[in-house]
C-alpha cells in the first residue's frame, strides 16, 4: 500500500448548485465515491484511496460544512443540513465529473449520507459500503444508558445554535482531541497530514457551526425524512456491505447485519474490523480488502 500521502492524486474545488465542494481524486475505472465521517475530512481515505486508485476512479469529498467545502449558516429547520441535501450535492458533483452512477461508500456521518443518497436517488448507486453505522432511525430508537452516555456527542452537539459552538470554538483542538480519543482511543493514530487538515478545520467557527448544524439535523429533519421512507417501504436496492469496528460502541451495542437486513432489498454483506470506530485509518488493510471483493 503506497505510503505517501494521496499518491497520484489532485486536490481540487468544485461548484454544485449551493456551493463549492473539496475532493481529491485519482484512478481510473469505475466511479468510487468515498464519504467521510465528523470531525474529519475527506483526508480520512488516505490510507485506502491510493491502492483503490489502480482499479477505480476515486473522488473523495469533503462534505457540507466540513473541511474546505461550503458552509451554509444555521437555521430554524436546519435543511440546509440533512443528509437529503447533502446527497444532492454528491450527485451533482459526480454528474458534473461525468459520472450518472458510481460506487459509493461512507465512513460515520458520510454513511448516512450515503444511505440517503440511495434512497432518493437508487439509479445513481451501483453498490453502497457503510462503516460503522446502523440507521440513523433505528440508533435513536434503541437509544439506552449505554448508547447514551457513549454517543453523548449526538445529543450534546444537536443543543440549540449558538450553545455548542460557542463552547467549542473557546478551544477547539481540545475539543476535537477529546472527542477521537475517547475508550477505547488513546494517543494519537492519526496520519500527521490528515491530522493538520482535521485541527485546520475545526479551527474555522464556520466548520463548528456545520458539525453541529449536521447533528441537529440528525435529530430532527433527518428523522421525518427517514421516517417517512419507512413508512413507505422505501430500501436500498443495491448491493450493500456493512463494516464495523469490533473494538467499538457499534458492535457492543447492536447486532448490525440483523438492522441494516430490514433497510435493503438487495444482497447484504458485512462484519466487523479489527479496529474501533476509525476504520479506514486504524485497519486500512482490512478495508481495502473488503472494498476489492465487495466494489470489484
Amino acid at each position: 500500500m503506497p505510503s505517501s500521502f494521496f499518491d497520484g492524486f489532485t486536490l481540487q474545488s468544485l461548484p454544485v448548485e449551493a456551493g463549492d465542494l473539496r475532493l481529491r481524486m485519482g484512478g481510473s475505472g469505475p466511479a468510487l465515491l468515498l464519504l467521510h465521517g465528523n470531525p474529519q475530512t475527506h483526508a480520512m481515505w488516505h490510507a485506502v484511496a491510493p491502492a483503490l486508485a489502480k482499479h477505480f476512479t476515486v473522488i473523495c469529498a469533503d462534505l457540507r460544512g466540513y473541511g474546505g467545502s461550503f458552509k451554509p449558516e444555521a437555521s430554524a429547520d436546519h435543511a440546509p443540513y440533512s443528509k437529503r441535501e447533502m446527497a444532492k450535492d454528491m450527485v451533482q458533483l459526480m454528474q458534473s465529473l461525468g459520472h450518472e452512477s458510481f460506487l459509493l461508500a461512507g465512513h460515520d456521518r458520510g454513511g448516512r449520507v450515503a444511505h440517503r443518497l440511495a434512497l432518493d436517488h437508487p439509479e445513481r448507486v451501483r453498490k453502497l459500503a457503510v462503516l460503522d453505522i446502523v440507521p440513523t432511525l433505528e440508533h435513536f430508537e434503541r437509544t439506552d444508558m449505554a448508547s447514551a452516555m457513549g454517543y453523548y456527542h449526538w445529543f450534546w452537539l444537536a443543543q440549540p445554535h449558538p450553545l455548542p459552538e460557542t463552547l467549542i470554538n473557546h478551544d477547539p483542538r481540545f475539543w476535537f482531541r477529546s472527542h477521537t480519543t475517547r475508550p477505547p482511543k488513546y494517543g494519537s493514530f492519526f496520519h500527521p497530514e490528515a491530522l493538520e487538515d482535521y485541527l485546520n478545520a475545526v479551527d474555522h467557527p464556520d466548520t463548528i457551526r456545520g458539525i453541529c448544524e449536521d447533528y441537529r439535523a440528525a435529530a430532527t429533519i433527518d428523522l421525518d425524512h427517514d421516517r417517512h421512507s419507512r413508512a413507505e417501504g422505501l430500501r436500498v436496492a443495491c448491493p450493500l456491505l456493512a463494516l464495523w469496528g469490533k473494538k467499538g460502541k457499534i458492535d457492543a451495542w447492536f447486532e448490525p447485519l440483523d438492522i441494516w437486513r430490514a433497510y435493503c432489498e438487495g444482497t447484504l454483506d458485512g462484519g466487523p474490523v479489527d479496529s474501533g470506530h476509525y476504520l479506514a485509518e486504524e485497519a486500512p488493510e482490512e478495508v481495502l480488502d473488503r472494498f476489492l471483493v465487495f466494489f470489484g
